[in-house]
């Protein structure tokens, strides 16, 4: 295992003034005063390519990738195309497509890239990783997606099967890394049980881990998480500029939807926590324009109240919860959503103070308030997907503990042991400066 040193680049103030001007106008929170000056954050695609692709140079590379991989305003596939020293192979899409613009759960097929002309093979269709056929005739696997930090977003389970797929055909994996959104102090939540990997979560680590894509690579590969991957030749290409401090609103790019129903960076900063309502029957605000930020049922306006009002109560940090009324609509990336064409009633979170958010423990007293109005009303079926609430937890413990009447308290201390250990135990992994005060 290796890590390729970063680049020294150079960049006019003028473009990082207009993409930091475009954050901030998108609503995504822009640098404090005496950050304007610090440079943006450069991926390690750009990285790779301010290099003219040395590292790969005289290789065929096959390219692990979505609409999330780019260089500066470029497809990597298309640098890497037109790239003199370099032939590309074949290209790879995880779920939602290399496009970016299935919906979640979605077959994605196989194609082949009108621009580039190369193969695009389907890992969210009839497999779930490269196979032999796939992998023929390449010398190096490059892996370059935009996580979000959340381990039931399938990107990283996706990676870690090429891994596999890479060691066993005896390929180097090389990942581009990218910043995780959340940063690099946040990791809470309950830690996978080996008992209930799916694709939705596969590594014993918590529903926030506070790594890189990069690092989550290195973690998987010394924790030996995956059959065969202790052999890979693993290497990184490193972020510049970035440090565990750093949320997206501090990297100076623009965002760039990882999926189509995380349209903003505020939204994906909620999802690991609100994703906990795929689980249960309401919305989770799929088919609206706030998915993730708002929930609704159809409840009468009143039991929504008695939510707000319940969750206004617990003071949540860094968040205002206000009510919510809305109809889901089918539209592009949420087709057929849950109650669609009815009219809900719930709650809407709004991120007040983006460094105080404890995102999935937002999650869990939202479920907590809404599973206990649930039971006020009788609605004794509310948690409707067990099944999918245990595999987003990655433990049966959650549904049991919501049935048994937990508090919120108690449910979020069953988990902090687990967190503290996988701390110590990820140290090893981390490529960038130790965090000091962790969360």
């Amino acid at each position: 295992m290796s890590v390729l040193p970063g680049l020294s680049g150079l960049w006019c103030r003028t473009y990082c003034g207009l993409l930091l001007l475009g954050v901030m106008a998108a609503g995504l929170g822009g640098c404090a005063p005496d950050e304007e000056e610090s440079a943006p954050v450069r991926v390690g695609a750009e990285v790779l390519a301010e290099n003219d692709f040395a590292s790969l140079s005289g290789q065929r590379v096959g390219l692990i990738a979505n609409h999330t991989t780019r260089v500066d305003t470029s497809h990597l596939a298309d640098r890497l195309a037109a790239a003199p020293t370099v032939e590309l192979g074949a290209l790879f899409s995880p779920e939602h497509g290399f496009r970016g613009t299935a919906g979640a759960g979605e077959k994605v097929g196989n194609a082949r890239d009108p621009r580039t002309g190369a193969p695009v093979y389907s890992l969210y269709g009839d497999t779930r990783r490269p196979t032999p056929e796939m992998l023929e005739g390449l010398d190096v696997l490059v892996f370059d997606v935009q996580d979000v930090g959340a381990r039931f977003y399938t990107y990283i389970t996706t990676m870690g099967l090429s891994m596999q797929a890479a060691a066993e055909a005896d390929l180097p994996f090389v990942v581009l890394d990218r910043p995780n959104p959340l940063g690099g102090t946040y990791a809470d939540g309950f830690v996978l049980e080996p008992p209930h990997a799916s694709f939705v979560g596969r590594y014993p680590i918590p529903i926030t881990h506070g790594l890189t894509i990069g690092e989550l690579a290195r973690y998987i590969q010394s924790e030996q998480l995956l059959a065969g991957v202790g052999a890979l030749d693993l290497s990184v290409v490193e972020l510049k500029n970035w440090s565990r401090g750093t949320q997206w609103p501090d990297t100076g790019r623009g965002w760039r939807p990882p999926s189509p129903n995380l349209p903003t960076w505020e939204t994906a900063l909620l999802y690991p926590g609100m994703c906990f309502f795929e689980g249960v029957r309401v919305s989770e605000g799929r088919g609206t324009e706030r998915p993730f930020r708002q929930v609704g049922a159809p409840w009468p306006p009143a039991a929504a109240q008695r939510v707000v009002d319940t969750l206004r109560a617990r003071d949540l940090a860094g968040v205002a919860v206000d009510t919510a009324a809305f109809t889901p609509r089918s539209m592009p990336g949420a087709p057929a959503p849950r109650f669609e064409g009815e009219q809900l009633y719930g709650f809407e979170v709004r991120v007040t103070d983006r460094r105080a958010v404890e995102p999935v423990r937002v999650g869990l007293h939202a479920l907590h308030a809404m599973h206990e109005r649930a039971q006020v009303r009788g609605d004794t079926a509310f948690v409707s997907r067990p099944g999918h609430l245990t595999r987003l937890a990655g433990t049966d413990r959650l549904v049991a503990q919501l049935r048994a009447g937990a508090s919120p308290e108690a449910i979020i201390a069953s988990w902090t042991k687990g967190v503290k250990d996988f701390r110590d135990r990820r140290a090893s992994a981390l490529l960038y400066e130790a965090e000091t005060e962790p969360r």
